[in-house]
Order: structure tokens, then C-alpha cells, then sequence
């Protein structure tokens, strides 16, 4: 999981999960975009005027964006100067009916100069850029009628779990960042004030999160603020102003001094009031089972499954693709079963040393170099989720480097999740090298307009470090016929997940007909399968944008491979992929022709 590619789809205007989501028809999002393969040939010409003037635009384009949450802002660039930002507000951003309309206006004028460009004579680089920006405008678009089918509460992947981390990971390199951080502070009361009339108005309109999910934001709130004065938030930040040497001692303890009194007088009862609120209206939702029991709510799940996932297929095609490559991985468990009796016993018994996970990442630097281009130099470091945040966070998540400094990237193991052995290798594989932290920094190199850091393709993103965890069983030490069995097993299940998605919110599977899903693969324990249930009604498609995006993954490795003929190679075009960076498949597809004559 990439944290702050989840949380960067969900900050500003442009970008704003709550504010651009709605707008839109009420039909599956069609792109103004025709998706023809692209080739540079010798007769190509590029005029240097039109592209200067696109990246002007872009650029203004950016700097608008950026700005609008200084959280994203922060995590995205570390010298706001660089990037001709002299002056901002520090915010955390709006999410209101008028930032909504704002941001529907703003996509629409988007659209508008974008198709003012001489794209045939732009260079390959900017007509990605374009395409990518319309394409994304184009699926915010297609959802502007369900503005409160979207959640910002999940309880795993919501705000109230995020910010805390974002928040003590916050990093200080100047006297200005410090009193950013604080300002930030600031704001929480009023951006959870936002939230909760965003709620309020979702109860209104019947459209109000279970009762489950009530309850497990709630337990999130209340292990939060379950530290008072040794609150985490205090110790992380004394340390962190403890370390810089361009302020006094004395404006270090003001500024300690205020940080205290933000978070047990601010930032505590935020927490403990979204509580509060959230527990006034339980027993107000109206729907406990998929989004298609909601008024048009099977057209928002395909838009949803469009958005998250990055695919031009439907989703009967992605329910078919599923079952389909579930068949096949567990026919080869069988033949491999079958013509080696042993190997069963061989991945059980496998043992390897992962108690030093940066050693592990290192090692995997090493390994990964047939399969894909040597990796960048980067500086990278392995951390715990504290204590009052596991039950709330993913097993691992990597924190996105900023783009001006691919160096600071962070990976928090999360100890709750018991992951150890094999299962640890392929997490850090999933987040380290080759995953999230390799496929960041390798895009960087490409240096790809600043704007597209702000674009959210969690199907591109998650799709990649689930296609090679997938291949990190390899990398292991197992033997080969292990490393099969166990990565067509890993990718079964997750596919039991996606189907379980796709039936529950589109084909209104009830917790029955999950239970009888899951018996036909002989998982019977009812309780587990009744967590996978409400977890999956609270957080839709989320398992789509991994297992999906691995689908097409697989889908663009077998094209590139009928399009380079006897020039492919894993290398190549992994390359490739890394290069053109997050975009939707059928760009990716697209692009990937202009490769073949490099």
C-alpha cells in the first residue's frame, strides 16, 4: 500500500476526492481521449514553442494545485521556491458543495486549454501529460452526480487513520515547515468540522455508513487519543525539533510548548468530537450491504472501479478476467502438485531471515537485476506503526518520496499484522524493491511534469507492487517449483477478494452468498468471512485496485511482448513502464508502441 498516493487523490481542488469526484453522467466514464498507438518516426516535428507554452500551463496549473492543501504540499515538494511558490495559506483544504462546484468549474476549463494545444507537434512527453490530465478529468467528471456516495471516514483507509501518520512523519528542514506543521494543527478542528456536516448530509440523504463502520472509526478515535500527555504527536515532534540547529533554544521550547497545547487542546477533542458526532448518528444508515442497494448506485460503482483501477473494461469483464485467471492459478497448483508430490512440504518448510527488514530490501536491490533496470541510488529507512495506530493500518505502507527529493522514503512494518518469513519477504518486495519505493524513484528519473505527482491511479501504483510481489517468490531462494505453488496461491486469494468486491457491490451479494462463495474454496469460517464482508462494504474496490491492476500488468507484459518480438525483455519493459509512469492501462498500451524503434 502507498499511503500518499491515496491520500494525494483526496487533497485540493483538482486533486480533491471529496470536491472533484462529482461531476459527471450517470453512465460508465467514456474518455474524450481515442487511445491510438503512438509512434515517433523521422518525418515527427515538434514545435518547441508550443511545448514551452504547455509547460507554462502546466506548470501555473500545478502550483495552484499544490497549494490548495499544505499537507499534500508538503509531502509532494520540499522547496516550494523551486517550483516559483513564494506565498500560501496554510490549509488542509475544503470540503464543502462550494469546493465542489469549484472543482467541477476547474476540470471543465482544464479540459478546455488542454484541447487548445497543437498536439501533433508536442513532444512525447507533453502529449502524455495531456492525454493523462484529460483522461483524469474525464473520470472525475463521470462521478459528479454521486458527490455523497463517496467516504471519507474509512476505517482503514479514511482520513482520521491516515493524518496521524502523515502527521508525525511530517518533516522539518526549516523554521517555516515548523510553523507550517503548527498552523496544520490549527486547522484540524475546523477540517473535521467540514467533515462531519459532509457526514451530517450524507444521514440526510440516506447515505450514512453502517453501524460496523461507526463503530470501528470510533475504537480508531479512542486509541488515538487513548495517550494524553505522552501522546506520540508531542514526543515525535520534540525530537524532530530537537535535531535542527537553525533555531534557538528558547523559540524550541515556545514551539514545544505550543505543539503540546495543539494536540491536547485541539487536535485530542477533534478526535474525540468526530467520535462523538459519528455516535449520535449510528443507526442511521439505511444500508449495511453493496453500493448497488443505493439509487444509482451500481453506475457510481463502475465509475468507482473505472477510477481506482485504471481499466476500460466493464465490470462483468473484470468479474470473467477474474474467475478466469483464478481457474488457472489453481490448475497449476494442481499440476504442480501433481508431478511433484513434494513441493507443498518444500514451501511450508521454507525458512529465511527477515529480521532485519533494511537488510532484506538491500539484498533485494541485488536480486531484482535480471528482471529490471538497476535502481536508482536512494536513501530509504523501516519503521513501526506505533502502538495506538496498528489495529487501524494495513500491514505495510510505504510513504511517497517527495519529487524534489527521491531520497526520503519511508516503510512502516506494521507488528499487529504477525507477518514474518516469507510472507514479511514479499510485504517488503510489495513496498521496497521492486514495489512502491523502486517504481517511485525509477519515475522520478523520467521527470514527468510536476502536475501528474498530484494525479491519484491507485490500479497503476498498487497494480505494479502487487505484479511484482507476485514475482518476488523467485527472489526468495525457494525452489522453483515453490515459488510457483506459492505466488499462484498468493494470487488466488487475492482474486477470492476481488470477485467478493465485485459480487457485493455490483451483483448485491448478501453475507450468505458470501459465505457459500468462500465454501465452494473451502474457507468455512464464518466469523472471518463475515469481517472480509464488512470490510469490503466499507471499502469499495479497494481490492480492485490491486488485483486488477495486477490483471493488466500481466495483459500489457503478454502486448509488449507480441510488440517487441525478440527485443523483449523483462528489462525493457519494465523500462518502459516505469518511464511513462501512473496513467490508465489503455494510455500505457498506447505509449508503449513509441518504445519498440528506442
Amino acid at each position: 500500500m502507498s499511503m500518499l498516493r491515496s491520500i494525494k487523490g483526496k487533497l485540493g481542488l483538482l486533486l480533491c476526492l471529496y470536491t472533484l469526484l462529482l461531476c459527471g453522467c450517470e453512465s460508465p466514464m467514456t474518455s474524450s481521449v481515442t487511445y491510438e498507438s503512438v509512434t515517433e518516426t523521422e518525418d515527427s516535428w515538434v514545435s518547441q514553442a508550443e511545448s514551452a507554452r504547455l509547460s507554462s500551463y502546466l506548470d501555473s496549473l500545478f502550483q495552484r494545485e499544490v497549494t490548495a492543501n499544505t499537507l499534500s504540499m508538503h509531502y509532494t515538494i520540499t522547496s516550494p521556491k523551486d517550483f516559483g511558490i513564494t506565498s500560501y495559506q496554510p490549509t488542509l483544504g475544503q470540503i464543502s458543495k462550494e469546493a465542489d462546484r469549484e472543482s467541477l468549474s476547474l476540470s471543465e476549463n482544464i479540459q478546455a486549454a488542454l484541447n487548445s494545444y497543437d498536439y501533433d507537434h508536442l513532444a512525447k512527453e507533453y502529449r502524455l501529460a495531456i492525454d493523462t490530465l484529460l483522461s483524469y478529468t474525464d473520470t472525475q467528471l463521470a462521478l459528479s452526480d454521486y458527490y455523497y456516495y463517496d467516504e471519507i471516514l474509512k476505517p482503514n483507509t479514511g482520513i482520521q487513520a491516515e493524518l496521524p501518520v502523515l502527521l508525525a512523519e511530517y518533516q522539518f528542514e526549516s523554521r517555516r515547515d515548523v510553523l507550517d506543521y503548527l498552523a496544520l494543527l490549527s486547522d484540524v478542528q475546523r477540517y473535521f468540522d467540514e467533515i462531519l456536516a459532509f457526514e451530517m448530509e450524507k444521514s440526510d440523504q440516506n447515505l450514512f455508513m453502517a453501524d460496523f463502520a461507526v463503530d470501528a472509526i470510533c475504537k480508531e478515535c479512542a486509541d488515538f487519543c487513548d495517550q494524553s500527555s505522552d501522546h506520540y504527536l508531542i514526543t515525535t515532534f520534540d525530537a524532530k525539533l530537537d535535531a535542527m540547529t537553525q533555531i534557538s533554544d528558547e523559540d524550541k521550547t515556545a514551539y514545544k510548548e505550543k505543539n503540546r497545547s495543539l494536540i491536547l487542546n485541539r487536535v485530542l477533542p477533534a478526535y474525540e468530537g468526530l467520535s462523538e458526532s459519528l455516535s449520535a448518528r449510528r443507526g442511521s444508515g439505511k444500508n449495511e450491504m453493496g453500493l448497488c442497494y443505493l439509487p444509482k448506485g451500481k453506475i457510481y460503482y463502475e465509475n468507482l472501479v473505472h477510477r481506482s483501477t485504471g481499466s476500460s473494461h466493464s465490470v462483468t469483464e473484470l468479474e470473467e478476467m477474474t474467475a478466469k485467471k483464478r481457474e488457472a492459478d489453481l490448475l497449476a497448483i494442481s499440476e504442480l502438485v501433481h508431478t511433484n508430490p513434494d513441493v507443498t512440504k518444500q514451501a511450508e518448510l521454507f525458512s529465511i531471515d527477515v529480521s532485519d527488514p533494511t537488510q532484506v530490501l538491500n539484498g533485494l536491490q541485488d536480486k531484482i537485476a535480471a528482471d529490471f533496470p538497476l535502481p536508482a541510488e536512494t536513501a530509504f529507512s523501516v519503521k513501526e506503526v506505533d502502538p495506538c495506530l496498528q489495529n487501524a493500518m494495513a500491514p505495510a505502507f510505504y510513504l511517497t518520496a517527495p519529487i524534489d527529493d527521491p531520497s526520503h522514503n519511508v516503510i512502516y512494518i506494521n507488528p499487529a499484522s504477525g507477518s514474518d518469513g516469507i510472507k514479511l519477504f514479499t510485504t517488503l518486495a510489495h513496498e521496497g524493491f521492486p514495489g512502491h519505493l523502486y517504481q517511485t524513484v525509477m519515475t522520478y528519473q523520467g521527470n514527468p511534469a510536476p502536475i501528474r505527482s498530484l494525479l491519484n491511479y491507485p490500479g497503476y501504483t498498487e497494480g505494479w507492487a502487487t505484479y511484482v510481489e507476485m514475482m518476488s517468490y523467485s527472489y526468495a531462494g525457494l525452489t522453483p517449483d515453490a515459488a510457483k505453488l506459492l505466488s499462484c496461491n498468493q494470487s488466488a486469494l487475492l482474486s477470492l477478494y476481488a470477485s467478493c468486491d465485485m459480487g457485493i457491490h455490483y451483483d448485491g451479494w448478501t453475507l450468505s452468498d458470501t459465505i457459500r462463495f468462500f465454501r465452494d474454496y473451502n474457507i468455512k469460517d464464518v466469523g472471518t468471512i463475515s469481517d472480509i464482508y464488512e470490510y469490503i462494504v466499507e471499502e469499495p474496490a479497494h481490492y480492485l485496485k490491486y488485483y486488477i491492476g495486477y490483471l493488466e500488468f500481466l495483459d500489457l507484459r503478454e502486448y509488449a511482448k507480441k510488440l517487441f518480438g525478440e527485443n523483449y525483455s523483462n528489462v525493457t519493459f519494465h523500462q518502459a513502464v516505469l518511464e511513462m509512469g501512473p496513467a490508465p492501462f489503455d494510455l500505457l498500451k498506447k505509449y508503449l508502441e513509441s518504445y519498440v524503434s528506442e
